[in-house]
């Protein structure tokens, strides 16, 4: 199954970045280091503000 590109912004800093939303490492900010995705076997425990779906690759068709 497919997952989606997520623009977070990052709750420290404000910087906005294109994370995987089935992330399987941590992934943390490029500017000041928190951590804004925790992987948990699934859709990722994002801390931070979702600002965007940037590419919705879920394969759900929008009626």
């Amino acid at each position: 199954m497919a997952g989606s590109f997520l623009t977070v912004a990052c709750p420290d800093c404000e910087n906005e970045q294109i994370i995987f939303e089935k992330a399987s490492s941590e992934v943390a900010c490029a500017v000041c280091g928190h951590v804004l995705a925790r992987p948990t076997g699934g859709i990722a425990d994002v801390e931070g503000e979702v600002v965007d779906v940037v590419e919705d690759r879920s394969g759900d068709a929008l009626a």
